[in-house]
């Protein structure tokens, strides 16, 4: 019961990641891994926090995808490496992504919400004057805005990314509380044939549960959900792979026999 592909993972071509993608690349293969999709962030219209980051999450992919043919040159009979990206999605630069998508032969493409109503909930500042509660509720709002604006994307990621960094993380956060708003998101993902991850890159910043919590996955699998991808979100290379043993008992436990791979922005089941 393994999960061997990591279908999130950030090289030096993402701006809060320094690990070059051959360093990525060997751990990935010293761990028995015989898949890779490097999800580089790209997060256009992003709102820095100060000069210094000023387009960080602005990516070079003409540069990026010159190095991922050399890596796949040099490694590609050790390990399938797959040509992702990680895209911020909000509904006012929807067709700026269009574009973007459509300019590339991507493998895999990410949605994820890291803005929300113009901040970033990684900053305190995002909580700052309401409960946790109502900040929560106005990320998981958002990403229904985000779906009714934009669909050219295989799976959204970390679903409930916003707890990993809410006032109490996860201790008071649960599927329940927040049912009348995850229900339509993931009723919207499924009637458009989009997945979801398992992302254990919850598990550093000290959540008792991935993301998103297992009662999400349950209720994703229950409803006729079925693409499921799983990534550690490693931003070097001791966190590849972190965690994938829980993910794939989590999977199991929620009903899943079938993780997801892709090519071409095609699935492939692969059994647990």
């Amino acid at each position: 019961m393994r999960i061997l592909a990591d279908y999130h993972i950030h090289s030096f071509f993402s701006g809060d990641a320094k690990a070059p993608m051959a360093a990525m690349i060997e751990k990935s293969i010293a761990l028995g891994l015989g898949e890779i999709c490097f999800t580089e962030h790209m997060d256009m219209d992003y709102l820095y926090a100060g000069e210094a980051e000023q387009g960080m999450f602005e990516l070079d992919t003409e540069a990026y995808l010159l190095e991922l043919q050399r890596c796949r040159e040099k490694y590609g009979e050790r390990i399938g490496i797959r040509f992702g990206v990680e895209l911020g999605l909000q509904p006012h630069i929807t067709e700026e992504l269009r574009r973007y998508v459509g300019s590339y032969d991507f493998d895999f493409v990410i949605g994820s919400s890291h803005l929300c109503g113009r901040k970033d909930p990684y900053y305190a500042s995002f909580y700052e004057g309401r409960t946790e509660e109502e900040a929560y509720r106005e990320y998981f709002s958002s990403i229904l805005e985000n779906l009714r604006a934009f669909q050219d994307f295989d799976v959204y990621g970390h679903l409930d990314y916003v707890v990993r960094y809410g006032p109490y993380k996860d201790d008071r956060y649960s599927y329940g509380k927040y049912r009348d708003i995850l229900d339509p998101i993931l009723h919207s993902l499924i009637e458009n044939g989009k997945g979801i991850e398992v992302n254990t890159g919850a598990i550093p910043h000290g959540l008792r549960e991935l993301n998103p919590c297992t009662d999400i996955l349950k209720r994703y699998h229950e409803l006729g959900g079925e693409v499921i991808t799983a990534g550690s979100d490693a931003h070097g290379p001791e966190r590849i792979a972190e965690g994938f043993h829980r993910a794939a008992e989590i999977l199991r436990d929620c009903g899943f026999r079938y993780y997801t791979v892709f090519k071409n922005r095609r699935p492939e089941f692969i059994r647990l």
